[in-house]
């Protein structure tokens, strides 16, 4: 068969879920299918098969095509670490950091191990389903683009656009798209895809026949919003900026939005417990006092978090949230931030060599040394589990000798002697449904233990389900048959 690629009108218009729905939908087709992304930009990340990582986007759209994540579907992730500066991943490996005064030249230059992972991909299968990032539109980027235009043509795959019409503004979307491309680029657009649309389509009609006047590009659907859709993990922070209404809870459970959070899904999996009323605090809002649990979340940039943190005082009030009795938990760079220091004696992250850290555990930690990159599995708190770790830095001190979790013989993380504040450097904890259960038991909740895993698949059906119904699904497997 071929590869069909979803670009997007802009970021955060629903390429990602998409991409992941149309792998399942070809997958329960008997379609051998594997997901593509050339370029993606995030701090969520996941742990490949073979070693490496790349955006957890691909992860959970390999998910839905059954098959494990590897670095070929995703070969270049850059990660935010400053205003202008990103962590260089080549094959799920570190090469070192791009500035935005060599960005250009360098991901040009990356065209052809991009098309290296993409042909070892579509070697392995019937079809390849490829996303784009940002968007075509931004012509000022056309120049060494790997992401989008840049590889459809040198790929030679089809592109079909999705606009999202609950921004607003989905006609001009479009139809400026196609006006400021360059004629060779906009002949790769076989069509588009209207998303998110809430209300009665037939209020639409008008307007989808608008734009394929307007663009001479054929229309495949219009997708009606999707609620299922909020229980996948999402790998962009644009998600973070929408605050969700405070459920009817009896625990609430406050995660700081720090500017480089990473890996925000680990806490995913207590959206699905009735009890939880979680919090993802931003700038300029208090830690709330009523808070029964504290977590601190991943980081990119560990040391310019903490800063953060003291900025916003939101060091002062997880303080006094541990001295009123509130538990605090911290996954890997709030694991660290937990220390009484964070070293980087090599400027890993930047100029800024040392950090004090919120003193609640009796650890420090040395950013150095090569990144580890590991699935595992342990115990903690009388519960089994399984998670990765993805971090660099070493983390020791007295406090190790009450260790968090045992990975097989080997310690991870620590606990406080009075036993409410914990850190753990593995990833993915929370949705093991016992050690979930564990958590919010020592908390004073019960978990209705759902099973996380078996939630992203369902909604990965129901997805699926949607998009069969609303999509001309055998439209674009004929174009994917374009060579």
């Amino acid at each position: 068969m071929g590869a069909i690629m979803l670009q997007g009108t802009g970021s955060d218009v629903g390429k990602s879920v998409l991409v992941a729905g149309l792998c399942r939908a070809l997958k329960r087709r008997g379609h051998d299918v594997r997901p593509f992304k050339p370029q993606n930009m995030s701090n969520n990340a996941a742990v490949t098969i073979d070693g490496g990582e790349i955006g957890r986007a691909q992860a959970l759209q390999a998910i839905a095509c059954g098959v494990p994540a590897h670095t070929d579907m995703n070969p270049v992730l850059l990660k935010p670490q400053a205003d202008r500066s990103s962590q260089l991943i080549v094959h799920g490996k570190v090469r070192g950091t791009l500035g935005s005064g060599n960005f250009r030249a360098a991901r040009g230059a990356l065209l052809d191990e991009v098309l290296d992972s993409y042909h070892r991909l579509r070697a392995q299968c019937d079809i390849v389903v490829v996303e784009g990032a940002g968007s075509p539109a931004e012509i000022n980027l056309r120049a060494g683009d790997i992401a989008n235009m840049g590889f459809a043509r040198a790929a030679k795959v089809p592109v079909v656009l999705v606009g999202d019409i609950d921004r607003g503004g989905v006609i001009a979307a479009v139809v400026g798209t196609r006006a400021v491309l360059a004629p060779a680029d906009a002949e790769m657009i076989r069509g588009f895809l209207i998303n998110k649309f809430r209300g009665d389509l037939t209020l639409f009609e008008d307007g989808y026949r608008q734009i394929e006047a307007l663009s001479g590009w054929r229309g495949f659907g219009v997708i009606p919003w999707l609620a299922d859709v909020a229980r996948l993990p999402s790998e962009d922070a644009v998600v973070l900026e929408r605050p969700v209404p405070c459920a009817d809870a009896p625990i609430v459970i406050a995660c700081p939005v720090l500017p480089r959070i990473s890996n925000f899904d680990d806490l995913d999996p207590l959206k699905l417990e009735p009890a939880v009323d979680l919090r993802m605090i931003g700038p300029g809002q208090p830690i709330p006092a009523e808070a029964t649990l504290v977590i601190l979340p991943g980081s990119k940039a560990t040391i310019a978090d903490m800063r953060a943190m003291v900025e916003q005082g939101w060091d002062i009030d997880i303080r006094a949230h541990h001295r009123r009795g509130g538990a605090v938990l911290g996954l890997c760079g709030g694991y660290q931030m937990l220390g009484g220091t964070i070293r980087d004696p090599d400027g890993v992250e930047g100029s800024v060599r040392s950090i004090d850290g919120l003193g609640l555990l009796e650890v420090d930690t040395v950013l150095a040394g090569d990144k580890t990159l590991e699935h595992v599995r342990g115990r903690a708190l009388e519960a089994d589990f399984e998670g990765y770790e993805m971090h660099m830095g070493r983390t020791d001190g007295p406090g190790r000798a009450r260790p968090f979790a045992m990975l097989g013989n080997r310690p991870d993380g620590a606990i406080s002697p009075d036993g409410r504040v914990m850190g753990s450097y593995v990833h993915g904890l929370l949705a093991s449904t016992s050690l979930r259960a564990a958590l919010l038991h020592r908390i004073g909740a019960k978990s209705v233990e759902a099973d996380y895993d078996q939630s992203v698949e369902d909604a990965l059906d129901a997805l699926a389900d949607h998009l069969e119904r609303h999509i001309d699904v055998d439209v674009l497997i004929a174009l994917a048959k374009e060579r």
